[in-house]
């Protein structure tokens, strides 16, 4: 390299180092990929789990968030946690976040629920698997009372969660946005818990289903705190779910910032309501979400 060269190159060199550090990160956005809840398929995941897991990523599903856990194997679908991760692995899939059964130790002792949350971390763990996530209350519950009962558990659930070196959250449905005299559940888990220990998964379907607010409206009111989303569209006619293109969510204008969310990761899901099959409608979102909304994030 001549004098000239090395000169011109030390001087780019140079420049580039005096950038606002927020031009050099806008250079980096972030690359997610794909997410599929897995409850979209559930059934098919029961019946043929490595047919299922291999459609899936011929769809171009790479991420998932897993249901059906058993705690007293530590096992999900029939399969050992750690034997899952291994076929997982050999796949080159992820699982990020699972939906756990906590809505049913609401009134029982302590010990109960804290000897869950052991099994749930210890499946999470063996499947690398960052976030555990609450995704249910029961019927007889959703009411100011028991959305208080739920809240008052959510903290310990997070802290016993972040302790071991993972993420919690709370999932959100509609009867949380329905009013009981002024009041709401979603106000009371937000009242109720500490955002370092309780994040939050927004379903975009329920939201926009069941509240006044947009997705956006809910992020600039918790910014950061937002750090999974549920992607699912709504039927034009019956409200209920339906395939992303097909119905009444225009997620190509809704789609929030996902920086201001905190979002690390998204699902997309379908839970009931297939056109064909569960897998053909898990097909025809995939399809819509990589040709309309996959470069918005």
């Amino acid at each position: 390299m001549n004098r000239r060269s090395f000169i011109r190159q030390t001087s780019i060199l140079s420049a580039a180092s005096l950038l606002p550090l927020s031009a050099c990160m806008n250079e980096k956005k972030r690359t997610y990929k794909m997410g599929l809840q897995l409850f979209s398929v559930h059934e098919d995941m029961v019946a043929d789990t490595l047919g299922t897991l291999t459609a899936a990523k011929g769809m171009g599903y790479e991420d998932f968030e897993i249901y059906g856990f058993e705690p007293d194997a530590v096992s999900y679908y029939g399969y050992p946690a750690s034997e899952l991760k291994s076929i997982l692995d050999d796949m080159g899939l992820t699982v990020t976040s699972g939906h756990y059964g906590f809505s049913d130790f609401i009134g029982r002792p302590m010990d109960d629920l804290r000897r869950y949350v052991d099994q749930a971390i210890k499946g999470a763990n063996a499947l690398n698997s960052p976030y555990i996530t609450w995704p249910w209350l029961d019927p007889s519950l959703r009411n100011p009372e028991g959305f208080k009962q739920m809240a008052d558990l959510l903290n310990p659930i997070g802290e016993q969660i972040t302790a071991a070196g993972l993420g919690f959250a709370y999932h959100n449905h509609g009867f949380e946005f329905e009013d009981h005299d002024g009041v709401n559940g979603y106000d009371i888990v937000i009242a109720n818990t500490d955002p370092e220990l309780v994040k939050l998964q927004m379903d975009m379907y329920w939201v926009m289903h069941s509240s006044d607010f947009t997705p956006q409206d809910l992020i600039d009111k918790h910014p950061g705190r937002y750090v999974m989303w549920h992607i699912k569209d709504m039927d034009k006619v019956t409200r209920d779910y339906t395939e992303l293109g097909n119905g009444s969510i225009d997620y190509t204008t809704l789609l929030p910032d996902p920086e201001k969310s905190g979002m690390e990761y998204y699902y997309i899901e379908q839970g009931g309501n297939f056109t064909h099959s569960a897998l053909k409608s898990a097909e025809t979102s995939a399809k819509y979400f990589q040709e309309h909304l996959q470069h918005l994030l």
